[in-house]
């Protein structure tokens, strides 16, 4: 089911985001979520003749007489139209067409995010089924398929249906069959577990909306008995005869049976499956189910039974629920932003049931496959293993899209509907692989991870208003336990100013008034007394300081990690967390700042904060520690050591360290790929390298860029995002005994709530 996010509630764990934050987000800078990229350069008056008149007469004419290559020439062989009319918005219900359009965006940006897949939102301001089917059916030349949402029932099984018979592009209302599928998925799984057969296995559905007739029909394409599942609504289980409430679709599903209540029908049952609401599967229900019932209670944002509840009454249960802080997440992101991507690249006429069983199959099969480290990290405690709490695979692992969308393009070729066959599989699958950047799941997984493991993280410049944002951002996320560090009346003077009450859950320590001062005092005046340091100067520090108070509270364990840097320039900030915090015995302490980019992936550039012109051990050691954090995102590093001169020409006293450096991890034996010293192209383009250079140890483009001096560095992070569309997170800074990380000062409030959460995660590492 998807995650719907609603208001935080009093459990701070499994919050997510206030309506305050929500809306801040989409009206921030460009409202919504979504732009038009070109990718194509427009900038001389050439380029737009090739583009526009006179040069785009030449595809056209070439698509008048063969429409098919209209994919070649055009963006609609990865382009999908997502198409609503508003009548059941989330779990909201009918909001119209128009409030549709944020839930809308929002699809489009996951299928970019998960499958690379570009889409836009058309949202249909009709509930005529005759005139929303007309205002679609003649979209074709435009789209590579239709993804259908948020269209209630029973008219949203018509208007796919008709769609899917005047349509040759793939049409699919995900609210229905995407449900389906991630549910048979872990529904595969459950029956392996639990020695089942599927084909005298007994399931009961609550609920007869789209999503519970999709379930009933894609179980018995799978195998399962007609006789052996049961549907039920509002009105008690429908039976053969039954004509009460009654429509079509339900009447396709109805059983000959005695059992005329929910109750009956769970005697004895092996599978419940919920898509009703809170409360609907009882303790008591659930006591005559079968043994080891397998339980799937999806309703959102409350499960018909929470996971503590059924395992209280049936220890033995299996349970899957639509929530992402309970284990086994029943998410349509798991299946249809791969399941249009292996349609599209055979340019598919339809989706059909055969290709959904394949997704199925193919994501439980991936759910049996060893977890990838950058994933298991995201369970933070919690065995991401095949078993009964890990039937689904993590929305984060990266494998999805090079096992779900080959499996699915296969059964279209199959089952005849692909109109451009694969001819390797294996090849598409490795390309599906690289056409994403597993560095955004891998801080996916972190945001998870944190989650799962929430820490104590210190905002020390606690009254500031963009970090009292931050902090009651970080709480609101399940982060764990923001400390402001300021004076308590200042700080709920600024947030009634912002009119946003603080929350339960955030402390604030007053510097001057703490009655840890002393405690704090002591430690660092043991750690200074032998540079100068009197007693009274660490006291008169601690009590002034908010760094050095909030790093002597790190340090101390009273809280895990600290976050500063809005008020302070960098240096100063380090000055203040260095007196408390000591770097790890034999580190090298040095910023790495992260350069996410469309074009090159993730590339990780240092030292991007301290060292101006580090030596070569120096450089040995940020090489080290910058390829241990490219590995913490799921990147294999390929490092190289950057310089004006590339293997000697030219010559400089510069090259002359970096070659030392290279030579010292030679000698040393480092695990990860490595050489320099080389420019900035020759680093980044493996064909330049090929041709000119030939003996370089690197085997792919650098994706850890070891910089010369902290002049090029600087130069480079703060240059890119403002020359390209590229983001950069840091420096992040690495090599202390205790996290803590800076900002800079023109840092907004999500810039801060990333390296906070960062930072707490850091901390779990410790």
């Amino acid at each position: 089911m998807d995650d719907v996010k609603l208001p935080p509630t009093e459990d701070t764990r499994t919050a997510r985001v206030t309506g305050e934050e929500a809306l801040a987000m989409h009206a921030e800078g460009r409202p919504g979520k979504l732009e038009i990229r070109l990718t194509k350069p427009l900038i001389t008056a050439r380029d737009l003749s090739l583009a526009y008149s006179p040069g785009v007469a030449e595809p056209c004419l070439h698509i008048h007489r063969d429409p098919k290559l209209a994919y070649d020439y055009t963006a609609k062989g990865n382009f999908v139209a997502v198409i609503s009319n508003g009548t059941a918005v989330l779990g909201l219900g009918n909001l119209g067409a128009l409030a549709s359009k944020p839930v809308m965006e929002g699809k489009v940006a996951l299928f970019k995010r998960f499958a690379d897949v570009d889409g836009i939102d058309l949202c249909v301001d009709t509930e005529d089924v005759d005139a929303f089917v007309n205002s679609v059916r003649y979209l074709s030349p435009s789209f590579g398929g239709i993804n259908l949402e948020d269209i209630k029932a029973p008219e949203c099984f018509v208007i796919e249906q008709r769609l899917r018979e005047l349509m040759d592009i793939p049409v699919f209302h995900d609210d229905q069959h995407g449900t389906a599928i991630v549910a048979a998925a872990g529904l595969i799984n459950a029956i392996h577990l639990t020695g089942r057969d599927i084909r005298t296995t007994r399931l009961v559905i609550n609920g007869a909306g789209a999503a519970s007739i999709a379930c009933a029909e894609l179980v018995k394409a799978m195998g399962m008995r007609t006789e052996n599942v049961i549907l039920c609504d509002t009105k008690g289980v429908i039976y053969r005869g039954r004509t009460e409430g009654m429509n079509q679709w339900k009447s396709a599903h109805a059983t000959t049976t005695d059992a005329r209540t929910l109750t009956q029908a769970l005697d004895g049952a092996d599978v419940f499956f919920g898509l009703s609401v809170k409360g609907a599967l009882t303790p008591e229900m659930l006591r005559a189910m079968a043994p080891k019932p397998i339980l799937f209670a999806m309703a959102n944002p409350d499960p018909e039974i929470t996971p503590d509840e059924a395992r209280a009454a049936r220890p033995d249960c299996i349970i899957a629920t639509g929530r992402s802080d309970y284990p086994n997440q029943v998410n349509n992101v798991l299946g249809f932003p791969f399941i249009f991507r292996g349609a599209l690249d055979v340019r598919a006429s339809t989706i059909n049931d055969a290709m959904k069983i394949a997704a199925a199959e193919a994501l439980a099969m991936l759910a049996r496959e060893d977890v990838p480290e950058e994933v298991a990290g995201a369970g933070a405690g919690k065995s991401l293993r095949f078993g009964p709490e890990y039937i689904i695979p993590n929305a984060f692992d990266p494998r999805l899209i090079s096992r779900v969308s080959p499996a699915v393009a296969k059964t279209a070729m199959d089952s005849g509907v692909a109109r451009k066959p694969i001819i390797d599989l294996q090849r598409y699958s490795r390309d599906l692989a690289n056409r994403l950047d597993a560095t955004v799941g891998a801080l996916e997984a972190i945001s998870e991870s944190v989650r799962q493991n929430p820490k104590r993280v210190v905002f020390a410049e606690g009254e500031e208003e963009k970090v009292i944002r931050a902090a009651i951002a970080f709480r609101n996320a399940g982060y764990g336990t923001p400390i402001l560090v300021g004076r308590e009346d200042r700080i709920h003077a600024v947030a009634a100013a912002l009119g946003i009450p603080l929350p339960d859950g955030i402390e604030i320590h007053n510097a001057r008034l703490s009655d840890s001062n002393r405690r704090y005092a002591e430690h660092l005046y043991a750690k200074r007394q032998r540079e100068g340091f009197l007693l009274r100067d660490c006291q008169r520090l601690v009590n002034q300081d908010r760094n050095v108070f909030g790093a002597c509270m790190v340090a101390t364990g009273d809280a895990d990690a600290i976050v500063t840097g809005s008020t302070r320039s960098y240096s100063v900030a380090l000055e203040g967390i260095n007196m408390a915090i000591d770097p790890i015995p034999g580190r090298v302490v040095f910023g790495v700042s992260i350069i996410v980019s469309r074009r090159a992936g993730t590339v990780l550039v240092a030292d991007t904060a301290i060292h101006e012109r580090p030596d070569a051990e120096t450089l040995a050691g940020i090489a080290r520690g910058s390829a241990a954090a490219a590995r913490r995102l799921g990147l294999e590093p390929r490092v190289a050591f950057l310089s004006f001169s590339t293997f000697g020409d030219p010559r400089g006293t510069i090259p002359g360290s970096i070659r030392d450096a290279v030579k010292l991890l030679t000698e040393r034996g480092a695990d990860f790929e490595f050489d320099g010293e080389m420019s900035a192209d020759v680093a980044l383009d493996p064909g330049l390298r090929a041709s000119l250079y030939p003996f370089c140890r690197l085997t792919g483009p650098a994706n850890v860029l070891i910089m010369p001096g902290l002049h090029a560095a600087h130069i480079l992070t703060r240059s890119v995002p403002r020359l390209t569309s590229s983001t950069v997170i840091g420096p992040l800074l690495t090599g202390l005994s205790h996290s803590a990380q800076i900002v800079p000062m023109q840092a907004g409030v999500n810039q801060m709530l990333d390296v906070a959460c960062l930072a707490a995660h850091a901390a779990t590492l410790k």
